[in-house]
C-alpha cells in the first residue's frame, strides 16, 4: 500500500506539471489541493467533528486546532489586505476577501449546515478527505451536497430579493483600521479558545494527542521517527490547524483564500442543465465575494476544480502512505439516507450562506468580516440541534 501511495504521489507531481500547461494557477492550485488534503487526512481535521464533539463528548481538541489556524491566517490576511487596500475606507473591501452580507440568509444557512454536517458525519472538506480514504458514506454525502447546491441555485434569486440584496457588509478594518480589526479578531479567538478550555474542564474529558515517539537516537532511528511522524502517525490537531492556516495565507498570496463550494456549485449547475432543469441567471453574484454560487463558464479545467479534486487525491496519498486506506461500507443501510439528507442540508446551507465551514468560517473570520462570526455561531447552534437528532437516531 505504501508503494502505491508513493507511485500516486509521483503521478500527482507529473499531473501538476502537465496542468501548468493549461495555466499557471491551475497547476499551482493542484499543488495546494494536494497539500490541503494531505494535511486534513494526517491531522484528522474535520470541522463537523469539531462542533459535534463539543456537545457529544465534551471534547474541544479539534476546535482548538481550528482556532489556532484562524489566528495564523488572521495575521497573514491582514498583512496582505493592507497592501491591497492601504486605507480601508467605509464601503471598501479587499479583493477576494471572504466578506459577505450579514442577514437571515447567513443565519439560516449556518443552522442548516450545522445540522447537516452532524447527520452526514462530515462537513464538505471532511467529506472530500474521507472520500479519499475510502468512506462510501462520504461519497453519498457529496452527492447530497451537489443536490443541495442545485436547490440553492434555483432559489438564489428569491434569497437575493428577500435578504441578501439589503443585508449590510461589515468589514472591521473599514471602521477600526487593520490594527484594531486584528486585535479585535485575535481577542475574540482567544476568548473562544478559553471558552473551549472551560467547556472541556466542565465535562472533565481529556483526550491524548497520540502515542509516544522515539525508539533510539541514531541517525537511522531519527529518519525512521521522522517518517513515522509525517506519514504514519496522526499529526497533533493544533499542528494541522496551523499548517492549514499557513497554507491559506499562501493561497491568498497566489490568488484567493481557501474556498470549496463555489466550484462545486458549478458542477451542480452542469448536472442541473443535463437533467433538463437549467438554473436561472443569478442576480447579484458579481457583486459578492466568498464562495458565491456560480453557473460556470466554458472552461472545463479551472484552478478551483484542481484545488477541490487535489484535496481528494492528497487525502488518498496520505491514507495509502499511512496504511489507512480501505473501502468502508456502512453496516446499516440507513446510513446512506442519513448521509445523503445531511449532504442536502449542507449544500443548501452553503449555497445561501455563500460558503461552508471553509469559505464562510475558516477563511471568513481571518478576512476580518462580521459574517464569519455570525456563520460560526449559527453552525454551533445547528451542530447542537444535529447532535440532539443524532442521539435519537437508532
Amino acid at each position: 500500500m505504501v508503494l502505491v501511495g508513493i507511485a500516486l504521489l509521483v503521478l500527482s507531481g507529473v499531473a501538476g506539471i502537465l496542468l501548468t500547461e493549461v495555466g499557471r494557477e491551475v497547476g499551482l492550485f493542484w499543488a495546494f489541493g494536494l497539500a490541503f488534503g494531505f494535511t486534513l487526512q494526517r491531522s484528522r481535521f474535520c470541522f463537523a467533528s469539531a462542533f459535534r464533539d463539543l456537545f457529544l463528548f465534551g471534547s474541544g481538541r479539534i476546535m482548538k486546532g481550528i482556532l489556532a489556524g484562524m489566528a495564523v491566517s488572521t495575521v497573514g490576511f491582514a498583512v496582505l489586505m493592507s497592501r491591497m487596500v492601504p486605507t480601508p475606507l467605509p464601503g471598501m473591501i479587499a479583493p477576494e476577501a471572504h466578506v459577505v452580507p450579514v442577514g437571515i440568509h447567513l443565519i439560516l444557512g449556518g443552522l442548516l449546515f450545522g445540522i447537516g454536517m452532524v447527520q452526514a458525519g462530515g462537513c464538505v472538506s471532511g467529506s472530500l478527505y474521507r472520500m479519499g480514504e475510502g468512506y462510501v458514506a462520504s461519497w453519498v454525502a457529496f452527492a447530497g451536497i451537489l443536490s443541495g447546491l442545485g436547490l440553492a441555485l434555483h432559489s438564489w434569486n428569491w434569497w437575493w430579493r428577500f435578504s441578501i440584496e439589503r443585508a449590510p457588509l461589515v468589514w472591521f478594518p473599514s471602521f477600526a483600521g487593520y490594527g484594531g480589526a486584528v486585535v479585535l479578531t485575535l481577542v475574540l479567538l482567544l476568548s473562544a479558545y478559553l471558552l473551549v478550555l472551560w467547556w472541556e474542564a466542565r465535562k472533565g474529558l481529556v483526550l491524548p494527542e497520540g502515542p509516544p515517539t522515539a525508539k533510539g537516537q541514531t541517525f537511522v532511528h531519527r529518519l525512521q521517527d521522522l517518517w513515522e511522524r509525517v506519514f504514519r502517525r496522526g499529526w497533533p490537531v493544533v499542528a494541522g490547524g496551523v499548517t492549514l492556516g499557513v497554507l491559506n495565507v499562501f493561497l491568498y498570496i497566489a490568488h484567493m483564500p481557501w474556498g470549496i463550494t463555489g466550484e462545486i456549485s458549478r458542477w451542480a449547475a452542469g448536472i442541473s442543465r443535463l437533467a433538463g432543469f437549467p438554473p436561472p441567471t443569478l442576480h447579484g453574484v458579481d457583486q459578492l465575494g466568498g464562495c458565491t454560487l456560480t453557473l460556470g463558464g466554458n472552461r472545463l479545467i479551472t484552478h478551483s476544480l484542481t484545488l477541490d479534486v487535489g484535496m481528494v487525491v492528497g487525502s488518498l496519498v496520505a491514507a495509502l502512505l499511512a496504511g489507512e486506506f480501505r473501502v468502508r461500507v456502512p453496516p446499516n443501510p440507513r446510513r446512506y439516507a442519513q448521509a445523503f439528507l445531511g449532504g442536502i442540508l449542507m449544500g443548501y446551507g452553503a449555497g445561501v450562506a455563500m460558503g461552508c465551514t471553509i469559505g464562510a468560517f475558516f477563511s471568513a473570520i481571518p478576512s476580518l468580516g462580521l459574517n464569519g462570526w455570525v456563520f460560526g455561531l449559527s453552525l454551533l447552534a445547528g451542530a447542537y440541534g444535529g447532535v440532539q437528532l443524532l442521539k435519537r437516531v437508532p
